[in-house]
């Protein structure tokens, strides 16, 4: 029994560690992690540089990690473009906004019978300020977040180290374990951990691409402003999983609010982007990604809350791929075996409720008495 808690302690030991370590390096780890991900996505385009081109592996890397950056530096570039031309109307969004908003403290006012420093809580607070301090707030999260990636100069400098000696640090790695047994192992602990990082990233890409039309479609439907943009921002935004989409919803509400004569505009736009959010998380990514990422949606909460006080916004963007492999990682060992079960989806059996169990036996029950 000692020698079980000195165990138990020991492990506690070593966790406390490994996230002081990691907190302390985040910013070194975090830019490696990024691009041990994202070296997995473009890979199979270096491969087929390598194989069917023919090019030489400095010369298939480099186009790739040139093509993939020229993309992200024109979707930023976009983005930036965009921002700039809503930032020029900024002025009149703000006018109308402080005029609707002071049109329903009125309302509300004649409604309940409340005063105006009852319902907005002082005399001194301009509305206009507290719209445009928020919506300048908003904006820069958004954008920190969206370019968080780009900010990492190195990130592309280490994807191409990693492609140059994926087969020297895959060696080392086998060379690593002792055992000849525990080499197949670690081989397929390898394959299966690629395989899950590079589904996980494409899966992400269609699932973004998708959520941006149907955002986009729901914006022209409601006659919103800049449909396309902000569809595809709050789509982008699924990086961040959860609260990526409900972030991306704010902007387009806002400016709903602004340009159009009723509240229920900004009301819609929340709506269904709410509702696009269940489509996503229910039916577009399951029938996408499949069991790929088979994490279960409390692991998955909780390591992006655990993440982003890590890392912040990067630890949020890397909880779900970085506990996925975690989970490769205990499957394989008899000790966390355990560990990985309880990050793992839970199946049908775990969700099913005790009285439609208890129904199921006694129609058995019943069943056998007839017979």
């Amino acid at each position: 029994m000692t020698q079980y808690k000195n165990h138990v302690a020991l492990d506690l030991i070593a966790v406390v560690l490994i996230v002081f370590i990691a907190y302390m390096l985040r910013t070194v780890l975090v830019p490696l992690i990024f691009a041990v991900i994202l070296s997995t996505l473009i890979f199979p385009i270096v491969y087929y540089f390598e194989t069917r081109l023919c090019f030489n592996r400095v010369l298939a890397i480099s186009i790739a990690i040139l093509l993939f950056c020229t993309l992200i530096f024109l979707l930023f570039v976009i983005i930036g473009i965009q921002f700039n031309d809503i930032m020029e109307k900024s002025s009149a969004y703000y006018e109308s906004i402080e005029k609707k908003i002071t049109q329903l403290i009125h309302r509300t006012e004649k409604t309940t019978g409340l005063g105006t420093t009852e319902i907005i809580g002082g005399e001194n607070i301009e509305i206009k300020s507290i719209v445009k301090n928020n919506s300048t707030k908003i904006i820069d999260f958004i954008t920190s977040s969206g370019g968080i990636i780009g900010d990492f100069v190195l990130t592309p400098l280490y994807m191409f180290l990693f492609l140059l000696y994926r087969d020297f640090l895959r060696s080392f790695i086998l060379k690593a374990v002792v055992k000849s047994n525990n080499k197949l192992k670690m081989k397929s602990i390898l394959n299966e951990l690629y395989n899950i990082q590079h589904n996980y990233l494409v899966g992400l890409v269609i699932v973004m691409i998708i959520v941006g039309f149907l955002n986009s479609f729901g914006l022209l439907l409601l006659g919103v402003e800049f449909p396309f943009f902000f569809g595809f921002l709050c789509a982008l935004l699924l990086l961040i999983p959860y609260i990526g989409i409900i972030i991306g919803s704010i902007l387009p509400a806002l400016i709903a609010l602004a340009t159009k004569d009723s509240y229920w505009y900004a009301l819609g736009v929340i709506g269904i982007f709410g509702f696009i959010q269940l489509l996503e998380g229910n039916i577009i990514t399951p029938k996408i990604t499949g069991s790929k990422v088979s994490l279960n949606e409390l692991v998955s909460i909780v390591s992006i809350i655990a993440f982003s006080m890590l890392w912040g916004i990067p630890g949020m963007i890397l909880a779900l791929p970085i506990t996925a492999s975690l989970k490769v990682v205990f499957d394989h060992s008899e000790q966390f075996k355990p560990i990985g079960f309880l990050l793992g989806s839970a199946n049908n059996k775990y969700l099913e409720s005790r009285a439609k169990n208890r129904l199921k036996n006694w129609n058995k029950i019943r069943a056998n008495k007839s017979e």
